[in-house]
């Protein structure tokens, strides 16, 4: 019932919304922007053009080295920097949708690319890096990831950098209990079961219960089976029989080899209790490092991409991709453009990812002097970019995605490791919820 009343909704503002374009087409700011459904123009590559970042604040410094550099280079091209905090991207663009206004070029991650490739926004760019100096020299993973999450038809965004799922472990308890790296599935249970002793309140493992536990979960998922797709046809994989049994052993995890206050922790008390140094390994992504770094001190600990199966391959789910839009209102994307290309360059993508702490998209850059002296962003950028590793790319061009992400199903996880729920009901629900929300969006689409 609540998933038919969200779909209902959805249509009914995709209405009203498309009325609001239709009377506000023509509107624009001074800098030559506008609307989503203004065409603009490709102009004459010289002249202002307004940048939006969209995690500004954080990011604000590296990107105005970066447009000190592009200036230098194009001194006839002026850039207009605007930081968007990260919790306001999403509804500062819908409103310059909705009443005009918009960038010629900002950033959009993963996570909302395709509410605002749907409602019209972006230019499509294959055709544009086909021609590029870029082309060949971004990750074809990350390209894939980019192209998916605005709807698979064009690629709206072209990425800049990623994070990625890290297996952060303690080298030293390791090294007592005489354990291999948790290379492999098999060596991580190993591992977690041996480095585990209630007695002294040390734990194998720690496990992430609380907010944003599903994807975490749904990547131990995939990297057990090797099911390399989300769905067969139109059904989602994510109930498939081998992922509920590879679901039913990692939960059987909790309170055995991890402690019980997991079931309610997010990633920053995860974070904090891996950091207090009696647990052996913690999920997470790269951007914990520093934590690490500033709690344990640099050779007590180990940060590897999550384990591969036995024959060495590496099956993850995909992980959000930053990176740039061009607007399809701008009035001078050829000048737009050249700021893409600039900030994608080898250089300014390896100065932008030094800053950032994440793997950058230019291969070139992923080979860069300060990504081999930090281990772990080179062993991620190497998984990323291997032939071994097989991405298998979440929906997040479903409109419903975050809500059944987290809202719907953060809680089912929560009875899921307090034996409330079995693997199968939590994954047959999630699956049904998703099978829903993808008829809704072909039908739509």
């Amino acid at each position: 019932m609540k998933s038919s009343i969200r779909r209902s909704r959805r249509a009914a503002t995709a209405v009203a919304l498309g009325s609001v374009l239709a009377l506000t087409a023509t509107a624009c700011g001074d800098d030559g922007s506008g609307g989503a459904g203004d065409k603009g123009g490709e102009g004459s590559g010289k002249g202002t053009i307004t940048f939006w970042d969209n995690n500004g604040g954080v990011r604000t410094d590296i990107w105005k080295q970066v447009i000190a550099d592009f200036e230098k280079k194009y001194p006839d091209i002026e850039v207009k920097y605007v930081g968007i905090p990260a919790a306001s991207a999403q509804s500062k663009y819908d409103t310059a949708i909705q009443g005009g206004g918009l960038p010629d070029v900002g950033g959009v991650g993963t996570a909302m690319l395709a509410e605002v490739a749907v409602q019209g926004a972006l230019e499509p760019l294959d055709a544009r890096l086909e021609k590029s100096p870029l082309n060949g020299r971004l990750s074809r993973n990350l390209l894939d990831v980019s192209k998916s999450a605005g709807g698979g038809d064009a690629l709206y965004q072209v990425p800049t950098s990623a994070n990625n799922g890290t297996l952060w472990y303690r080298t030293d308890l390791f090294e007592k209990a005489g354990l291999d790296a948790p290379s492999t599935w098999a060596k991580f249970y190993e591992a977690a079961g041996k480095l585990t002793d209630k007695g002294k309140n040390e734990f194998g493992f720690t496990i992430r219960g609380g907010e944003g536990a599903i994807a975490p979960a749904l990547d131990a998922v995939y990297g057990q089976t090797g099911i390399t797709s989300f769905w067969n046809g139109d059904k989602t994989t994510v109930n498939d029989p081998k992922n509920v049994a590879a679901l039913e052993k990692y939960i059987a995890l909790y309170k055995k080899d991890t402690p019980s206050a997991d079931v309610n922790n997010d990633f920053t008390k995860m974070v904090a209790q891996w950091d207090s140094g009696t647990i052996g390994m913690l999920s997470h992504n790269l951007g914990s490092y520093q934590d690490h770094l500033k709690a344990l001190g640099k050779d007590r600990f180990r940060g590897i991409p999550n384990p591969t199966l036995d024959d060495g391959t590496r099956v993850q789910v995909s992980n959000p991709v930053d990176g740039l839009s061009l607007f399809k209102s701008s009035k001078n994307k050829a000048a737009a453009w050249k700021f893409i290309e600039f900030a994608l360059s080898a250089a300014e993508n390896s100065k932008f990812n030094e800053s950032a702490g994440q793997v950058p998209a230019n291969t070139d850059a992923a080979k860069d002097a300060w990504i081999q002296r930090a281990e772990p962003t080179k062993l991620a950028a190497e998984a990323l970019n291997g032939t071994d590793t097989k991405i298998v790319q979440l929906p997040y061009y479903l409109p419903d995605w975050n809500t059944i992400s987290k809202a719907d199903n953060e809680p089912n996880f929560q009875k899921l490791l307090l034996g409330k729920m079995t693997a199968k009901e939590f994954l047959d629900t999630l699956a049904d919820q998703l099978n829903a929300a993808q008829a809704d969006w072909k039908k739509n689409h």
